[in-house]
């Protein structure tokens, strides 16, 4: 079809869109996979879009890393990214960068020869290049790839590697984002006419349509058509049983601005901390705060708003570490000028590790939005639920059901070490949690872990309730479709043996496990060419026969 593979997927240059003064190229493409669904072999097809950026990774050596610190600062900003080498159209991932090393160094080819990396890319891909004193990067290889008879670690030249993706900086980039998203956000009647278009370029091809003929297969020229169900808005319901709908769009911020949460902590005083040149928009805020908090029925002491002389971490960890302990407050408000990932870690550990105060966190630019009376709803929510409330529940008709939550993310500088965090609830209404991380770097290690914190969430559950729950519902996030039957087969089996063992040894067990799969290329319409309602279910035709 004349599209150029990415990665794993499939783009088309000739269409991109190109945003000069951000030196941004936007590839649209397709996500495609072929499998057998419920009753037939389908084709899943999806919008893809690939953010190309014209800099390559030695314009970003030489104009953003200079100075005492170029090691330091190259190796943040390359570290974890990946690249496209145009020379061969592959995406590489690259996990360091070896200074001792320059496209003048040499390498051991198949044959047992030596080359320098020079001469190998002007040989193999007639690619001259310019600087020979520039640090080669490294990108290790999966072990799939090694198999499939990759070297283990893959050496690259800083001038051949193009930037894809979007730095932190560039997302912080309201205007652009809003560039962006006028061509990436596209809504259900352009995304039809997408998929439609993509389905008549396949039959329009003699090539394609030979090629499909071989495999004894043919490709629809229309979406699947199929029936769902859409189950009835929840109930929602506040302090003094007070209810409401969630209505048709599952959005009740509106309805919450008026009505008392379900239970509300006294907060004596709220410390709200900003730099000096951001106290005038703070002060406006607060008023706003007030106005939400008093429409949610909430008791709030005093608003103590403490302007820094600047806005570095430090100044913010100094003035919490100076905090009697005799005066902690409740509850910290920190005005941030910016959305700076370092100042934001340095902050939180130092609230939640060695001062143990909830935080709330606004960035100053917030304070101007048009819709400033949302935000601090939301805000006045979350901060709610930091010092021990409960907004809002709904009706769970089960008695002594204990409600789990777990999920694994990987360290994204270090692949091999993972984090797991799980939460488990502790009443009926599931508003209180328990809740355990850990770190692991095993995948055997991370089952035991699994089980054994199971296992202590039932015995708080005992502590506050009296009893064990008598049934266990257990949702698992961050699985892959390689990992299922590992997860069936270690996981489950060893949670079931351990609840047995220590909390069932004479009752029953009744216990749920449900793998959740967040990232998706399914896309449903409706007839109506929208996309469907909030408690849609989709239960044939488009699910998969083995699950």
């Amino acid at each position: 079809m004349g599209l150029q593979q990415v990665g794993r997927n499939y783009y088309m240059p000739d269409n991109k869109v190109v945003l000069r003064e951000h030196r941004i190229q936007l590839w649209p493409g397709y996500f495609t996979s072929m499998r057998q669904h419920e009753r037939d072999i389908l084709l899943n097809v999806d919008l893809q879009f690939k953010f190309m950026r014209t800099d390559n990774v030695y314009d970003l050596l030489m104009e953003e890393c200079q100075g005492a610190n170029m090691k330091k600062e190259f190796q943040e900003k390359v570290i974890g990214c990946v690249v496209l080498t145009y020379y061969n159209n592959k995406t590489y991932k690259i996990d360091d960068v070896d200074f001792n090393s320059s496209p003048e160094s040499t390498f051991k080819k198949a044959d047992g020869s030596e080359i320098t990396y020079r001469k190998y890319y002007q040989d193999k891909y007639k690619v001259n290049i310019r600087d020979s004193r520039q640090p080669m990067l490294i990108s290790r290889s999966k072990p799939r790839e090694i198999r499939a008879g990759m070297p283990e670690t893959v050496y690259l030249v800083p001038e051949l590697c193009q930037m894809t993706g979007l730095t932190d900086k560039q997302r912080e980039n309201f205007n652009l984002m809003k560039q962006l998203a006028t061509h990436t956000r596209v809504g259900p009647d352009g995304r039809i006419a997408k998929l439609l278009e993509f389905s008549d370029k396949i039959h329009r091809k003699p090539e394609v349509v030979e090629e499909i003929r071989r495999w004894d297969l043919g490709i629809g020229d229309s979406l699947v058509r199929f029936k769902g169900r859409v189950l009835n808005p929840e109930s929602i319901f506040g302090a003094k049983d007070d209810r409401f709908s969630a209505g048709p769009q599952a959005d009740w911020t509106r309805e919450l601005r008026a009505r008392p949460m379900l239970y509300s902590p006294t907060v004596d005083k709220l410390l709200v901390l900003c730099p000096g040149r951001l106290k005038g928009p703070t002060q406006d805020f607060m008023q706003v705060m007030g106005k939400v908090v008093s429409g949610l029925r909430w008791r709030f002491g005093r608003m103590e708003i403490v302007d820094l002389p600047d806005d570095r971490a430090a100044s913010y960890l100094r003035y919490v570490d100076s905090i009697k302990e005799s005066e902690l407050p409740k509850l910290i408000l920190t005005v941030l000028s910016s959305n700076s990932q370092d100042r934001y870690g340095a902050i939180k550990k130092k609230c939640c590790v060695d001062r143990a105060i909830p935080t709330q966190m606004v960035v100053a630019r917030n304070f101007n939005s048009k819709g400033v009376m949302s935000i601090a709803t939301k805000m006045a929510i979350q901060m709610n639920c930091k010092v021990g409330g409960a907004p809002w529940s709904v009706s769970i008709p089960l008695s002594h059901l204990m409600v789990v939550g777990y999920d694994v993310c990987r360290d994204t500088s270090n692949r091999k070490k993972s984090f797991s965090g799980m939460v488990a609830s502790l009443d009926k209404q599931l508003t209180r949690y328990f809740s355990y991380t850990s770190e692991h770097e095993m995948e055997e290690e991370l089952s035991n872990n699994f089980a054994t914190f199971v296992a202590l969430a039932c015995k708080k559950y005992k502590d506050v309730n009296g009893q064990y729950p008598e049934r266990i519902l257990i949702y698992r996030d961050g699985v892959g479709e390689g990992q299922l039957e590992y997860v069936y087969e270690h996981e489950v089996t060893r949670i079931k043996d351990r609840l047995k063992q220590e909390i069932y040894p004479n009752s029953e067990l009744k216990f749920a496990f449900v793998v959740v799969s967040k990232r998706i290329n399914t896309r449903i319409f409706t007839d109506r060419k929208d996309n469907p309602p909030p408690g849609t279910v989709v239960d044939d035709t488009v699910t998969l026969p083995e699950r």
